[in-house]
């Protein structure tokens, strides 16, 4: 049986790769992030907390994942504060945005990244809106301040493309990435 070592200390990766039934193990990657301001970062810094963490789990599949929110080209990441939590959410409000996930997955000396794109569209947000769920604390650790399998589902119209993605973990992807490598997703 093999495992899989998730390089990512997100809750909700943890409960998707135990949603699809995936033996794994956490490992909070020790990579300090430096921002992510292109959708290609979104890929490096999978693969340099995957990095991270293979030195202490050698032969071992590593996975690592990172994703941000992109609104207009400018990328945002989890809010600092509840002031930029509510400014995040007043740029989404109405909008499309897209949300992107980078995978890398690495054994051995070889690694392989992949990213995922979902679009979402936001329903016009009023301040009132904003004000209670910045006040719930469900945005402050999360890309864009909001999340979707939570109170943030309230805000989402429309998306196009995986809606694991925006939670943080692009299950389909994710199949066939593990599969392509030889990690057997069934029976694990």
């Amino acid at each position: 049986m093999k495992r899989l070592i998730l390089a990512s200390a997100s809750p909700r990766r943890a409960q998707l790769l135990e949603q699809i039934g995936l033996k794994f193990l956490v490992v909070k990657s020790g990579f300090s992030e430096p921002g992510i301001y292109s959708e290609e970062d979104v890929e490096e810094m999978a693969l340099a907390k995957a990095r991270w963490v293979r030195k202490d789990f050698p032969g071992e599949f590593i996975l690592g994942a990172d994703t941000a929110v992109f609104n207009g080209g400018k990328a945002l990441g989890k809010p600092r504060d509840e002031k930029e939590a509510a400014e995040m959410l007043r740029s989404l409000s109405g909008r499309v945005h897209s949300v992107i996930t980078g995978l890398a997955l690495i054994k051995d000396n070889r690694e392989v990244t992949v990213r995922e794109k979902t679009l979402v569209r936001m329903r016009p947000l009023d301040e009132e809106e904003i004000r209670a769920y910045v006040f719930s604390g469900e945005p402050m650790d999360k890309a864009g301040a909001y999340g979707i399998q939570g109170r943030g589902a309230l805000f989402v119209e429309k998306i196009e493309g995986c809606y694991f993605n925006v939670v943080g973990l692009p299950l389909s992807r994710l199949a066939a990435m593990l599969k392509s490598e030889g990690f057997p997703i069934w029976g694990n």
